[in-house]
């Protein structure tokens, strides 16, 4: 029996980037993207509708700027050392991103994570159409994925680790076990259970069962 689960959000936490900026600057949109972040990031807009707006600014876009972009993604210090001693404890290791498959497909590859979830970008005729398709990944959906995931895993939620920055991890922080707020927002930092503020997620390694 796997014994613990820990959920990374991805943006600002398992990288040290916001990826849906670095896409918005192939379009001239980074600075209007980077504020609508902000803003949902804090809680003040719904995430869903934020994400549908900051999308629709990469319309047009070709395609070849996913595989750009995810290149450029860089783990936050410690990312890989956490997740190989969560694995060598027994545990299992998941990211859940409001973020873009199309980028978090090779990340997982590179830091050996046994789950990722995060919205697919619509493409058609080699351009991004500036929607998303299928299933929105919101603060509901990152809590419905951690419950998933760990009843795949018989893991009871007792001894599952949530780690984030925004308000939209703030669902999957609240049925966690054990709540990090990693480097965050203000809103996060006042419901989670631990707060750390140094950029080195080898901190969370203390915490491990």
């Amino acid at each position: 029996m796997t014994s613990f689960l820990v959920v990374f959000d991805v943006d600002s936490t398992l990288i040290n980037e916001e990826a849906i900026e670095l896409l918005a600057e192939h379009s001239g949109n980074r600075e209007k993207v980077a504020e609508i972040t902000e803003r949902s990031m804090r809680g003040e807009i719904d995430f869903s509708t934020s994400l549908i707006e900051r999308v629709a600014t990469l319309k047009g876009l070709p395609e070849s700027v996913l595989e750009q972009t995810a290149k450029s993604l860089t783990p936050t210090k410690g990312a890989s050392e956490l997740i190989q001693e969560i694995h060598e404890r027994g545990g299992k290791a998941a990211a859940v991103s409001g973020g873009f498959i199309q980028l978090l497909t090779g990340l997982k590859v590179e830091l050996n994570l046994d789950y990722a979830q995060a919205n697919t970008l619509g493409v058609e005729n080699g351009k991004l159409t500036g929607e998303v398709v299928g299933e929105l990944v919101n603060r509901e959906a990152k809590a419905k994925y951690l419950k998933l995931w760990a009843q795949e895993n018989d893991i009871p939620l007792e001894r599952t680790f949530a780690i984030g920055d925004g308000a939209n991890d703030l669902g999957m922080m609240m049925i966690a076990g054990l709540s990090v707020a990693f480097c965050a927002k203000p809103i996060v930092r006042e419901s989670a259970d631990v707060v750390i503020d140094e950029r080195d997620l080898t901190k969370v390694i203390a915490l491990l069962p």
